[in-house]
């Protein structure tokens, strides 16, 4: 088969590859629609390599070469001999990580047992952690990954199923701090979250905005920190008020438009070290900085004191975990798939750019992604 194999920093090159063949609770899918992360983006530029030894040591792309691509949609083509309830021809989105249901442990971790899968004792993750990713013909994983589509969907929408079910594990993961003062749904005036700002309003801070206002019925000030117009104008179109930080001082801005109290609850989605320099400027004291993006290179972490003063509830949430359902599959995943099916998240208008071969994805990574009309790219493979 062919797959689009990363072997140095920014070297991509679209190879013949061995078809893997589906151990019997897996299945073999043929893949749809792939959507280009930023952490895909950090793994081609060399700004980050999550493939490491077991003593956490990085095993360098030139000896360990990748295959990305972990926001994965597909057909199932085939399915292992043990496998009763997934069926050839179904469509299905998949959960790229495997865990202790994943891998039929005899007893979950600690981390399965309490819903936070992608933090299991033996996690593994494909296109993200060395194991092949989505961006090939086809790709094997255990029957219990996939998710059923239900709904007459497009591919490009079916495919940020991923993405989604982060913002949903996230959002989980604030709700279940209880040390947090402010609360999205506090049971008093002066417990709940009166202001909420993202800073960052690409793919995830888009899904942010529509999440808070859709699901989660955030009724208060929304408030979004962008410097590109395109995705400014896009998080006005899904309910927040915007604030253009190269214009703009944005610490002003959050002053006057909550009367000095500041935003109660804050939510990192640009991956950008700068911003943290403005944390202490717009946080109320002791609200919750949700740390969603990852990046934040070259600053001086110094920057952190005068945050720290603040007393900040700091969230850190990562991957699309939640539990499992009754059969095992995982519950963020559908949950945010379920979502996308009925409409309630609107994808559509912030898929930016569509990619119809692999060999493409070159292209995406190193003309297109850092664009200003880029938001976000799906490469579609059948």
């Amino acid at each position: 088969m062919r797959a689009c194999v990363l072997h140095g920093v920014r070297s991509l090159e679209v190879r013949d590859v061995p078809r893997p063949d589906p151990k019997p609770h897996d299945v073999l899918v043929r893949v749809s629609a792939v959507g280009l992360c930023g952490t895909d983006f950090h793994i081609y530029s060399g700004e980050a390599n999550y493939n490491t030894d077991e003593r956490g040591r990085t095993l360098p792309l030139s000896q360990h070469p990748q295959i990305l691509g972990h926001e994965i949609t597909g057909q199932v083509v085939a399915a292992g001999s043990e496998v009763t309830d997934v069926h050839e021809g179904e469509r299905v989105v998949l959960d790229q990580g495997l865990n202790c249901i994943s891998t039929r442990r005899g007893s979950l971790c600690e981390y399965c047992a309490t819903g936070d899968s992608h933090q299991c004792e033996f996690y593994r993750e494909h296109g993200i952690t060395g194991l092949p990713g989505g961006l090939a013909e086809f790709i094997a994983i255990p029957a219990v990954n996939t998710v059923r589509i239900e709904a007459d969907i497009e591919p490009a929408v079916a495919v940020l199923s991923e993405p989604l079910a982060c913002v949903s594990h996230a959002m989980s993961s604030v709700a279940r701090v209880t040390s947090a003062r402010y609360k999205l749904d506090g049971p008093a005036p002066e417990q709940r979250v009166r202001t909420a700002l993202i800073l960052g309003s690409g793919p995830a801070g888009l899904l942010f905005v529509q999440y808070l206002r859709r699901v989660l019925a955030f009724d208060g000030l929304l408030l979004v920190s962008e410097p590109n117009a395109r995705k400014r104008k896009l998080a006005a179109r899904f309910g927040a008020d915007v604030i253009d930080p190269a214009s703009e001082d944005l610490t002003e801005v959050v002053r006057e438009r909550t009367r000095g109290r500041g935003a109660e609850f804050v939510i990192e989605s640009s991956g950008s070290g700068r911003v943290f320099t403005t944390l202490p400027g717009v946080l109320r004291k002791q609200g919750t900085v949700l740390l969603y993006s990852h990046g934040h290179g070259g600053v001086d972490m110094s920057l952190l004191n005068q945050l720290q003063f603040k007393e900040p509830v700091l969230v850190s949430p990562v991957g699309g975990s939640g539990g499992f359902d009754s059969d095992g599959r995982p519950l963020a995943y559908r949950h945010s798939l379920r979502l996308l099916e009925r409409g309630v998240i609107d994808t559509a208008p912030f898929v930016s750019h569509h990619y119809q071969a692999l060999a493409d994805v070159e292209r995406a990574f190193g003309e297109e992604f850092l664009q200003p009309d880029y938001v976000k790219g799906v490469v579609h493979l059948a």
